[in-house]
């Protein structure tokens, strides 16, 4: 998959609002060129909450281990929930856990390598053995984003 296919899969989901900082338009450097997607059907910025993906495209301070600074190499981020946390990884995010595959490992889905903690997968270049995993992530995060912004609107409390 490579990331326009990715971006178009997800922008192409509605209400999806995608971010794309560059120079110039006022966001920070160390954005530019990644890629976030947020659940809001009108457009604008949530106030509340996080994308509910991003890919970024190089290494973060602290987030080097995915070796992002090789050319091409980019990591696709999910918040995909608890439970596909689970069966990705065979442990409850909070839980200590040998690692499932090396976090710089292209083509598998992983914990995020630091947001791991806090339910977080991730994939490195996906390619053919991740590539219907990956759609299948971004699709529960999708569900999940809604339905929080679904009951927020409704001042349903949150669970």
């Amino acid at each position: 998959m490579t990331m326009d296919e990715i971006i178009s899969f997800v922008a192409g989901l509605d209400g999806v609002l995608t971010l794309r900082p560059e120079p110039g338009d006022g966001s920070p450097e160390i954005g530019w060129g990644d890629t976030f997607f947020y659940y809001s059907p009108d457009g604008v910025v949530p106030t509340t909450g996080q994308p509910f993906a991003t890919i970024v495209t190089k290494n973060h301070p602290g987030d080097e281990t995915s070796r992002l600074d090789r050319p091409g190499a980019f990591r696709v981020n999910v918040a995909a929930g608890k439970d596909e946390f689970v069966r990705w990884t065979g442990h409850a995010p909070r839980e200590a856990a040998a690692p499932e595959a090396a976090p710089g490992a292209d083509d598998t889905v992983i914990a995020h390598p630091v947001y791991g903690t806090v339910g977080w997968l991730a994939v490195v270049n996906p390619g053919p053995r991740a590539e219907v995993a990956t759609s299948e992530l971004l699709r529960t995060a999708y569900h999940l984003a809604r339905s929080r912004h679904e009951r927020r609107a409704a001042g349903a409390p949150m669970t």
